[in-house]
């Protein structure tokens, strides 16, 4: 059998699963990454570093809510939490002690936030930050990373996928790439002449400071000289910290990395597998939304309504006690995440070695991608090369259902590691990736 009929041999109720979601919701999916051909699996249950399926197979998973539990699934501190504070209610509508002492927590830890606003989503945030620095600058153009994605907002659904002088969606209006246009990250030279080119209507630079794509970290000449150029320009720096955010440190990747945005964007990790988004930044961009400020025209100031379940009072609660307790054991968290990223990334790099297939692993921290590239001597440096120099579909079919089939889940070829994953989840996988390197090979 080949690798798509071992796969369909073992998951006959997922499949059903599929048939019948298809009936009722276009793709069968409510998220488009969570498709793959023949069909996705179809979970029941998921704890610490495992999922199980409706056919009672067991994984090893890498994707991890969308790289949101860090703890892992279902971890204690979590549980416990919502076990508390659930039966107070789920969702009250109004300010309340939770709110604020988590906003408290963010501002003390990440290194931008002199002001908070909560949302519920990352791509909410995205595309409030986004709002935010066109109303405070008067500019209307914002730069992002060719390969980068800020979720599904209008704004920024551009220059994701090849081709980039093309947009990713019907339905945008015709003058968004006017509006919005792209740099190459860790490009200096191109990047600064785009710069450059863009002038006085240049609003923001938004990037991942650790590229989603690749999970490439943003070299410290090229984030140097953003910084340097938008402060040149009195233009704004956002970080889309959405996936860095409380996974590559307590103080996010700008602490780590030493360059402080105008604006940053969270979530996942820090709501601890709820619904989360978080805009923060310096106070006299954010000032623009304070309901407290009189304002001549109801222009001159930016609606940021954060939706009507932002700041419900379990996702405030989920969220402090997941931050809390990274503060409280970063020393041992960040370390060990970071050791067993690089074993991840080495361990899987050396099984397609020793099977003699063309394979690159990138990744940062506790993060990591595998690639095939199309030709040998192509070796991308950045996510937009990632794109155009590797096969995509050997990545997100093929390996990931040859993982599957051994009892893995990974996501674009790789994923975020937790403090749930053992030693033996990380040989498991290293193991089993070196299976398929030789079926790989064999075919």
């Amino acid at each position: 059998m080949d690798y798509f009929d071992i796969y369909k041999s073992k998951t006959p109720k997922s499949k059903k699963a599929h048939e019948k979601a298809l009936d009722l919701m276009p793709g069968g999916i409510c998220h488009n990454l969570r498709y793959h051909p023949p069909y996705p699996i179809c979970i029941k249950d998921a704890y610490g570093s495992k999922i199980v399926d409706v056919d009672e197979n067991v994984y090893i998973d890498l994707w991890m809510g969308h790289y949101a539990h860090i703890l892992g699934h279902r971890p204690d501190i979590v549980y416990n939490t919502v076990k508390e504070e659930g039966p107070k209610g789920l969702h009250w509508g109004f300010v309340h002690p939770a709110e604020i002492e988590f906003a408290e927590m963010i501002k003390e830890l990440i290194p931008c936030a002199e002001k908070i606003r909560f949302c519920c989503t990352g791509t909410e945030a995205t595309m409030y930050a986004v709002r935010f620095a066109r109303a405070f600058t008067g500019r209307n153009v914002i730069l992002k990373m060719a390969g980068g994605w800020h979720g599904g907002n209008s704004d920024l659904s551009l220059y994701i996928k090849p081709p980039f002088d093309k947009e990713d969606s019907a339905g945008l209006l015709p003058e968004a790439t006017n509006y919005c246009r792209p740099l190459f990250f860790n490009d200096l030279d191109r990047s600064y002449k785009i710069i450059k080119e863009t002038g006085n209507d240049l609003a923001a630079i938004i990037l991942e400071p650790v590229m989603g794509n690749g999970f490439i970290p943003g070299e410290a000449e090229y984030l140097n000289m953003l910084r340097e150029e938008t402060k040149r320009l009195n233009a704004l720096l956002i970080f889309d910290e959405i996936i860095t955010g409380f996974r590559v440190g307590v103080n996010g990747a700008q602490g780590l990395f030493g360059i402080i945005p105008d604006l940053a964007t969270f979530g996942k990790v820090a709501g601890g597998g709820m619904h989360l988004g978080i805009i923060a930044g310096r106070a006299d961009i954010l000032s623009l939304c304070d309901p407290t400020i009189k304002r001549e025209n109801k222009w001159d100031g930016v609606l940021s309504g954060g939706g009507t379940f932002s700041c419900n009072p379990l996702a405030m609660e989920v969220g402090k006690s997941v931050v809390s307790y990274l503060k409280k054991n970063e020393k041992d968290i960040y370390p060990e995440l970071a050791d067993k990223g690089e074993k991840m990334r080495k361990g899987i790099k050396q099984a397609f070695d020793d099977a003699n297939v063309d394979a690159i692993v990138t990744g940062f921290a506790s993060l990591f991608q595998t690639h095939f590239p199309l030709k040998k001597d192509d070796r991308p440096r950045n996510p937009h090369e990632i794109l155009l120099k590797t096969d995509i579909n050997k990545r997100e079919v093929e390996f990931k259902i040859r993982m599957l089939n051994h009892g893995v889940n990974l996501m674009h070829g790789g994923g975020a590691i937790s403090t749930a994953h053992t030693d033996k989840d990380i040989e498991k996988v290293i193991e089993a990736a070196r299976e398929v390197a030789v079926e790989m090979r064999g075919e």
